[in-house]
């Protein structure tokens, strides 16, 4: 068991809205977001999840450094201030020598790959943009976040698929106990809605093709789910010690307890049938936390829809959590945000414990019959939420879990 640290910070712009309170208020509708996307036009899967803000809307809230980011740095940008503003935090007066920034992507600037790419073959090298490697490279997003907030302490991009968000938080857990920083602003980004990503993972089987209700296309741990229907979206959380934070009066959301992270070595895109590293995972964030596994409340899943994650997860939760605690999965409503999602759900799970609410699953009325867990369906659930565990998977095996508690 090491020191918990306080989350003292959220920011989050997703497809449920621009800000923590807007996704928030979005994930307790329960409604998904989903919608034709005309950038798919034509395609075998043509909706998506998109952060309902147009290009011009976006440039205009980043401002006048807006033209040389791809979209998901500007996403992690208003995330991160965001986060940073809720913290009381000023990057006008803090040490920025002191600041580690740690933003995941998954796959990154893919909507400018491609579009640069078409560029090259149709109209020359002239016509390709000289940022098209700036834009590109894994670690541009967390680069610019570092820029905009005079952030001079570790930065850090971790890339572990759809689990990089979470991976982030975990890392920078570690950046805080080992004293490397005193404030770390953590997270994920993604903005990766683009005509070859979504054909490639139509090619593997990934999406749901539900095209004649796409806003119920994305149904997590249901009986006839069917894949995850492409997200964007951004998620950050301010981290600090607990004594940091006391020490300059800061609110403490909650506390991430513990971290736990695996690999399942097992295949590049399915999961481990028995969830033998999810559940070590699982069991590390607990042990770390202090915690016994009958202490859970709450679990927010990775939740894909896909038929292989939910029923593997599914399972692992009615064996490590055999009390049943309360499920969500806010995929359901968001759709699946990729290297976003672990720091978009994590930011969640503090929300619902400090709200003692657990958002329903949209587009589910009961758990298919094999799954033996409490999914809260409908409407929310007032719950006092002590401890939350979020989950994380992702392509190539990675399993992270973070343990988070009520600060008081």
């Amino acid at each position: 068991m090491t020191a918990p640290v306080a989350v003292t910070g959220l920011g989050l712009i997703t497809p449920g809205g621009e800000g923590a309170d807007a996704t928030w208020s979005a994930v307790c509708h329960g409604v998904g977001t989903s919608a034709t996307d005309p950038v798919l036009a034509g395609l075998p899967v043509d909706f998506s999840c998109r952060v309902p803000l147009s290009s011009d809307a976006l440039d205009q809230r980043v401002g006048r450094t807006a033209w040389r980011m791809s979209r998901d740095a500007k996403l992690a940008v208003l995330a991160a201030r965001e986060a940073v503003h809720d913290a009381g935090l000023d990057p006008r007066t803090w040490n920025g020598a002191r600041v580690a920034v740690v933003i995941g992507r998954g796959l990154g600037a893919g909507a400018v790959h491609e579009e640069q790419a078409r560029r090259l073959e149709e109209l020359g090298a002239d016509m390709v943009s000289a940022l098209t490697i700036p834009q590109i490279i894994p670690n541009m997003a967390v680069g610019e976040v570092s820029i905009d907030l005079k952030a001079h302490g570790p930065s850090l991009a971790p890339a572990t698929a759809c689990a990089s968000g979470a991976t982030a938080v975990a890392v920078a857990r570690d950046l805080l106990v080992s004293g490397q920083c005193d404030v770390a602003v953590a997270g994920g980004t993604e903005a990766a809605i683009s005509r070859l990503v979504t054909t490639g993972f139509w090619r593997l089987g990934s999406l749901s093709q539900r095209s004649d209700a796409v806003t119920e296309a994305s149904r997590p741990f249901a009986a006839d789910r069917d894949g995850f229907v492409m997200g964007e979206g951004a998620g950050v959380l301010v981290l600090e010690r607990v004594e940091h934070a006391a020490a300059r009066g800061a609110r403490s959301r909650a506390r991430l307890a513990g971290c736990g992270s695996t690999s399942d070595a097992h295949h590049p895109t399915a999961p481990d049938p028995g969830a033998h590293g999810a559940e070590s995972a699982l069991r590390a964030a607990l042990a770390q936390a202090g915690l016994a596994a009958h202490e859970v409340d709450h679990v927010n899943a990775h939740g894909t829809s896909t038929p292989l994650n939910d029923a593997g997860e599914a399972a692992l939760i009615a064996r490590v959590l055999p009390h049943r605690p309360s499920v969500t999965a806010p995929k359901g409503v968001l759709g699946h945000s990729l290297g976003a999602a672990g720091a978009v759900e994590a930011a969640l799970t503090v929300l619902a414990v400090e709200h003692r609410t657990a958002p329903p699953i949209a587009n589910l009325r009961a758990p298919a019959p094999e799954f033996d867990i409490d999914c809260v369906t409908e409407r929310p659930r007032g719950q006092d939420i002590r401890v939350a565990v979020s989950h994380s998977f992702g392509f190539g095996g990675h399993n992270v879990v973070l343990a988070l508690v009520r600060a008081s």
